[in-house]
């Protein structure tokens, strides 16, 4: 039985059990532009709080909900 035929029963049995199969593309997480843009990102956020008033303003128009 070669490659193709295995891969094949596998996803049978796999579909047989209520399975499907879904392929997806994700970043690469061992580049370094990966690593780069992280850093950038990172970065940014970190500085945002210290340069933002963002969440007082926030705060300060929210209202507590009665639950």
């Amino acid at each position: 039985m070669d490659v193709r035929d295995r891969v094949g029963a596998h996803r049978e049995r796999m579909k047989a059990q209520g399975f499907r199969l879904i392929q997806m593309w994700v970043p690469d997480v061992r580049s370094e532009e990966f690593a780069v843009e992280a850093r950038r990102q990172s970065q940014s956020v970190a500085e945002a709080g210290r340069h933002s008033d963002d969440q007082e303003f926030i705060e300060a128009i929210s209202v507590e909900w009665d639950e």
